[in-house]
């Protein structure tokens, strides 16, 4: 069955991944945000290579800093991410990844965001 998502590459040139400033390990943090309602979903790492294959892809792909290996977002859940734009902070330092969510959502947990915890309530 399927969702009704398609896939898009974004086009871009070497040299505007050039521009990310990637930590001592070789990674940035890559926030995800639902491109419709805004809601952030989650936090993961990419690396220049994850970063290349999510903007050549259209799919969310990190870099798992416990496994040391690439993985893409709801290839065994089914929770995929279609990337709508990318962008980079002012500093370069951070990516905003702005997605339609397919599935129950991006927590491996089930819940549709990783952030459902809140500090002073039980």
């Amino acid at each position: 069955m399927s969702s009704g998502h398609v896939a898009t590459p974004i086009h871009f040139d070497e040299s505007e991944i050039d521009r990310v400033t990637f930590n001592q390990a070789g990674l940035v943090p890559a926030i995800v945000q639902d491109a419709g309602d805004g809601t952030v979903l989650m936090l993961a790492y990419m690396n220049r290579e994850s970063l290349r294959r999510t903007l050549s892809s259209g799919r969310t792909c990190f870099w798992s800093r416990s496994r040391q290996e690439f993985w893409v977002k709801g290839e065994t859940s089914g929770n995929r991410q279609w990337v709508r734009e990318v962008r980079y902070d002012c500093d370069g330092d951070t990516l905003l990844v702005l997605v339609d969510q397919e599935g129950k959502g991006a927590c491996h947990t089930g819940e549709r965001s990783c952030f459902f915890r809140s500090f002073g309530k039980s």
